[in-house]
């Protein structure tokens, strides 16, 4: 049985609500459910029912164009915004939060070592994670004690992650983790997430504009922008039909080897 995290009375799923090309991965275990999800923002519905399944331990990707409501979904998942209709999350999850901006100033005299630091001392944990969380994203000793000023869009980008994997997550949601990064970090960035997933266990929901990477490296995918949301697999949501109703012009992208 799921709980439910951010909750009111379960709203009917109408008729225009998502549309589902596939339920998921067969017989997994659900490790979230959503259903009838609405947020409204003064007059305007940012996200209108939608409803989907996550499967435990699988990658979901959430694409659509820019003020569709893909950062919105995730504040809405975090419990962080009102909402109607239902967000369950299986009971023990863990979720660890990486935004696509930190309300950081980068000239702040800290390391990354500190950053993690502090975030440890908030939970009352000892510094005994920091070397191996930082072993795990890739990033040296040297590295992690310099200032976070000198960090590469990629390196602060990996720090993030171990930030959030300091909680032990089960869950691990990202906001366009390689925004601001260049195509060789982008791809770094991608592999450190399949590779810490992997290694961790986890479920991943993270959103994307790169359809080559969403197309190589998801489970499942979520498409909002269009004339409704479209859930399932990649190869369901990323053809030109769907694609042109949601971004409203034809879109192409590369498959990646991986």
């Amino acid at each position: 049985m799921l709980s439910s995290m951010s909750e009111t009375s379960l709203a009917a799923v109408q008729s225009q609500g998502t549309k589902r090309l596939s339920d998921g991965v067969p017989e997994a275990t659900s490790i979230l459910e959503v259903d009838g999800l609405s947020v409204r923002f003064g007059q305007s519905d940012v996200l209108k029912n939608l409803a989907f399944t996550v499967a435990e331990r699988s990658v979901v990707a959430i694409i659509g164009p820019n003020g569709a409501g893909k950062t919105v979904l995730l504040r809405a998942l975090l419990g962080s915004i009102p909402l109607r209709g239902s967000v369950r999350w299986a009971p023990g999850t863990r979720i660890g939060y990486v935004p696509q901006k930190l309300d950081l100033e980068r000239d702040v005299p800290m390391t990354g070592r500190d950053l993690l630091r502090a975030r440890l001392a908030l939970a009352g944990d000892s510094d005994v994670k920091l070397d191996e969380t930082f072993a795990l994203v890739g990033i040296p000793s040297a590295t992690a004690d310099r200032l976070i000023g000198t960090y590469s869009g990629g390196q602060f980008q990996r720090l993030l992650i171990a930030f959030a994997l300091l909680g032990t997550p089960t869950v691990l949601m990202l906001d366009e983790p390689s925004a601001g990064v260049d195509e060789r970090g982008q791809e770094q960035v991608t592999a450190l997430i399949n590779r810490v997933r992997a290694e961790r266990r986890l479920t991943v929901l993270y959103i994307s504009h790169d359809l080559s990477v969403v197309s190589s490296y998801s489970d499942m995918v979520l498409c909002l922008g269009g004339r409704q949301p479209y859930y399932g697999r990649p190869e369901e949501i990323l053809t030109p039909e769907v694609l042109q109703d949601a971004f409203g012009m034809a879109v192409r992208f590369h498959v990646h080897d991986h």
